[in-house]
């Protein structure tokens, strides 16, 4: 675009000069010219806006709209709790922790909390002060050597293809300086996220890239050579994701360039779709000795795996051979049904799986009724954006929560729902390499941490509304409609829920 933008320019200063020369009338003409070539060379040269980076002139059209006509917005378009899958409300939200400006709302709540979807924490009138010190979690059974202290709030399975390799790069930055994970997505270990040096989450899907032999099988060899860097902190085997439970991972061939293409071991250019199923286990019995198997190959870090809920007497069988096996991951994170992607088929995103907060009741209770919720830690993704998102999903039984698109919003994303065509254009979700200079990863890093440092605090404010401290005492029963959610664990777990609200 900035190419276009520079010829653009230049073509209309000979247009300039020639009116000027033939006809005595393009003074007036050139002063436009000149404002229009300084505006635009200030938005090729700026570093904040990836936007104005890549569309100079042009971009300032969006903010334009945003500032001088918000009702035409609100009215006409998008009313600020209406948008999907995120709302202008809780996008702005994010944009303002990100960017370290005032992130107050103004006039009162906008949702309809006579609604049957309104939720809230039930506060208390002894408040007490919000703690400094951040919750952290520890990960690590009886079986794991390398436990790991975890933030209550990181970065979800995201890969490199998907994202591009600077939104990955400053991801990661803003992870290390946060101290919290980055889970880097089935799309394999890049260069972009160890440069960075932030925590990893190794997420194995059932494509095995960077552990897979030339037949797409796994291999232990090259699993144990990268789960040994010591960056990786955590594995995670991916069974399947909310916006696609029971299908593979999706890369679209115009994302799968060379350098990709090399990390994942497949063709480059070519659409990559992940098998639906792993080969390397393929019952519960598999499985829990796979999960073994990982921990003894990375030298006893901890192993975990993620999903969403389907048919819920698959997970009770899992849970009944950990037990009978005496073999259990470190942590299992629960993906909702409204988890994102870049790239699946509709039917998939809207008609397959378990919502978040249903799925979480029943893992909690589940684990708790087979003696294996003191092991296990629960970790939540699926929607998670704001401090009440994270306090929820932990009161419903989490024990923290990872986030992707509300990473990605601060970033820069804009819900421009492009992420499976390779035009996103703030370049986090392409590999335009045109479009991903426009993300300037010293800038997009610092917004990372300021969200994840800004959020944790607003946490620890509602923590003190509730009056608790620390994430490990709030629970179902600090909920607003609470009840309604007591009624549907003691559906399933009468013995592992107190009725009393």
């Amino acid at each position: 675009m900035r190419t276009v933008f520079f010829t653009g320019a230049f073509i209309l200063i000979l247009i300039t000069g020639l009116s000027i020369y033939f006809f005595g009338l393009g003074y007036i003409f050139l002063g436009i010219l000149i404002v229009l070539l300084l505006v635009g060379l200030y938005d090729v040269l700026q570093k904040k806006h990836a936007i104005l980076r890549n569309f100079p002139i042009v971009g300032h059209f969006r903010y334009m709209f945003e500032a001088i006509s918000p009702e035409i917005q609100q009215y006409f378009i998008e009313s600020n709790t209406d948008g999907r899958p995120f709302s202008r409300n809780l996008r702005s939200l994010v944009y303002r922790r990100a960017k370290n400006v005032n992130d107050t709302h103004p006039f009162g709540t906008q949702r309809d909390i006579h609604g049957e979807d309104y939720m809230a924490l039930r506060h208390s009138i002894y408040a007490v002060k919000p703690i400094e010190e951040e919750p952290r979690i520890t990960i690590g059974s009886q079986f794991c050597e390398h436990p790991y202290s975890a933030s209550i709030f990181n970065i979800s399975a995201m890969s490199f293809g998907s994202l591009s390799s600077n939104a990955v790069l400053a991801l990661n930055k803003g992870a290390k300086k946060g101290n919290f994970y980055h889970n880097t997505g089935e799309g394999g270990i890049s260069n972009h996220h160890r440069e960075g040096g932030g925590d990893l989450v190794w997420q194995i899907g059932t494509g095995y890239f960077g552990c897979r032999d030339k037949h797409g099988n796994f291999d232990a060899e090259k699993f144990k050579e990268k789960a040994n860097w010591p960056q990786v902190k955590l594995i995670e085997i991916k069974l399947s994701q909310g916006a696609k439970p029971g299908h593979g991972g999706v890369l679209p061939g115009v994302k799968n360039t060379e350098e990709i293409a090399h990390i994942r071991g497949v063709k480059p250019g070519t659409t990559i779709i992940s098998p639906p199923a792993h080969t390397a286990f393929s019952n519960p019995k598999e499985l829990v000795e796979f999960v073994a198997k990982l921990r003894e190959l990375s030298g006893g870090k901890p192993i975990g795996f993620k999903l969403c809920i389907g048919r819920t007497e698959e997970f009770v069988s899992l849970c009944k051979e950990m037990v009978a096996h005496h073999i259990w991951p470190d942590f299992i994170t629960v993906d909702g049904a409204e988890g994102g992607t870049g790239a699946a088929p509709l039917e998939f995103s809207d008609s397959v799986g378990l919502p978040l907060e249903p799925a979480l009741i029943f893992v909690n209770g589940t684990l708790e009724k087979y003696h294996l919720r003191d092991q296990i830690k629960v970790i939540a993704s699926g929607k998670a954006i704001s401090a009440f998102s994270i306090l929820k999903n932990i009161a419903l039984g989490a024990d923290l929560c990872n986030s992707a698109r509300g990473f990605m919003f601060s970033l820069g994303c804009i819900q421009a729902l492009r992420c499976n065509t390779n035009e996103c254009p703030t370049g986090v979700a392409t590999q335009n390499a045109s479009l991903t200079k426009g993300l300037v990863v010293t800038d997009k890093s610092e917004r990372v941490y300021n969200f994840h440092k800004n959020t944790i605090h607003a946490v620890q404010e509602l923590l003190g509304a509730t009056g608790h401290t620390h994430t490990s005492e709030i629970s179902i029963h600090d909920l607003v409609k609470g009840d309604e959610m007591v009624k549907l664990a003691n559906r399933y777990f009468p013995d592992t829920v107190n009725t009393q609200v």
